[in-house]
């Protein structure tokens, strides 16, 4: 009951978030055509307001990672404990976000080459940013090359790796921290496991209130937008939009055909068994809300026994997101191309290890949340600047349709691959 409250009340928040952005695009052009009480004192005021929402998100990043990661890591290693089946899904899961990753780079990047972003467009966005925006690029991870990329790995000082914003350090740290608590006994692995869980929760709790108050955020960020710029930033935005949607309608495509291959079974089939699914995915956006339908399926129409299904979609949902790294990385690179930020093999090995550790730790948390909580992390990783992101989450509530019904169709791919062997007539008819 909780969680559904929480996310409706989200939905709600999302919608609010658009209406916010619509608003203070149209009535930043309407000061731009019209002239603003104030003149510039009224327009610092509104780079002030904006930027320090941004402050109030950008505060909880390096904890909650940290925190996150830990706790994740402390569950993947419980889940594995279990037997088996539950190794054979976490390696199933390990290959089929690999592969994500690699396949998102190259959807990206593809796209970008297809459909480029507008020069005057970018221009257009990155003109009702903080000033600065564009110029604020965190320190280039592979500047010094390869070697330098390889010796940052480990931070010599943790804690000064995290006031310098050098977030796959962190990460690289969280994830040896994380498998070390593993191996205590659990008198002395519980409590840590519980203060971090306390940790990420308390921050969970802080990024709550700042979004609390996103529609002020936005309307200040997007009314800089219209007064810089005009309502031309729209159709940057919509840009933003498709390419991320693309990306993943083209990874469940993918999906698709791992099931059939991997998993043997008929793509007719895989395609009917998991329509129901999909449908309540594209729905709720809650991809616990479609558990109970997906073991339905799995069962009746996949061929996937009940003890399979029973332990590998649980499990699913819990750690594995398939979707987490291709839309992130979608999003990063599109502010990477929106800002001028070079993408050099370098940097994208260091996004891809941010992405796919953050796909981690990032589960289980509301699109809003996870947003800023997985996507600012590799964007300091690759170097890409920050500010435009809130704008980004504004419209986020449409590409998150699609990152639901990818992870959906993977859960139920997933489930089939782990069952092995070809799959059997269903048994009883499905119940819908």
């Amino acid at each position: 009951m909780t969680r559904t409250r929480s996310r409706s009340i989200l939905t709600s928040l999302s919608l609010w978030v658009l209406l916010a952005l619509a608003g203070g695009l149209a009535a930043g052009a309407a000061a731009q055509a019209y002239g603003i009480p104030g003149g510039t004192g009224t327009i610092a005021l509104i780079d002030a307001l904006g930027q320090l929402w941004l402050n109030a998100l950008r505060m909880t990043i390096i904890p909650l990672v940290f925190s996150l990661l830990v706790t994740g890591i402390a569950s993947i290693a419980d889940a594995a404990a279990t037997g088996r089946v539950a190794l054979k899904a976490m390696g199933v899961f390990a290959v089929l976000l690999v592969g994500a990753t690699v396949y998102a780079f190259a959807a990206s990047l593809g796209l970008h080459e297809i459909w480029p972003i507008s020069p005057d467009g970018a221009a257009t966005l990155l003109a009702g940013a903080p000033p600065g925006a564009a110029a604020a690029v965190a320190e280039n991870v592979g500047g010094g090359g390869f070697s330098a990329f390889l010796s940052s790995l480990a931070p010599s000082n943790p804690i000064r790796a995290a006031a310098d914003d050098a977030i796959l350090a962190i990460v690289i740290f969280a994830i040896v921290f994380g498998f070390a608590t593993t191996r205590l006994e659990a008198r002395l692995r519980q409590p840590v496991a519980l203060f971090f869980e306390g940790v990420a929760q308390t921050m969970i709790v802080i990024v709550h209130w700042v979004l609390a108050v996103a529609p002020l955020g936005v309307f200040a960020l997007a009314l800089g937008v219209g007064l810089r710029a005009g309502v031309g930033a729209a159709g940057v935005l919509g840009h933003y939009i498709a390419l991320v949607c693309l990306a993943l309608i083209g990874l469940i495509l993918l999906t698709y055909v791992v099931a059939v291959i991997w998993g043997r079974i008929g793509p007719g089939r895989f395609i009917a068994g998991a329509a129901p699914a999909q449908v309540v995915a594209f729905s709720t956006q809650s991809s616990l809300a479609c558990l109970p339908v997906m073991v339905d399926r799995a069962v009746g129409s996949l061929g996937v026994s009940t003890a399979t299904a029973g332990l590998v979609l649980p499990l699913a949902v819990a750690v594995f997101r398939i979707t987490s790294t291709v839309a992130n990385l979608a999003v990063v690179i599109y502010v990477a191309r929106l800002t001028g930020t070079e993408i050099t093999m370098t940097t994208m090995l260091a996004g891809g290890l941010a992405a796919l550790a953050i796909s981690v730790g990032t589960v289980g948390l509301p699109g809003q949340i996870s947003f800023f909580a997985s996507i600012a992390p590799i964007c300091l990783a690759m170097g890409v600047p920050l500010e435009v992101l809130p704008l980004l989450l504004a419209v986020e509530v449409v590409p998150d349709i699609f990152r639901t019904v990818g992870n959906v169709t993977a859960d139920l791919a997933a489930a089939r691959i782990v069952e092995g062997g070809d799959a059997p007539v269903a048994p009883v008819p499905s119940a819908g």
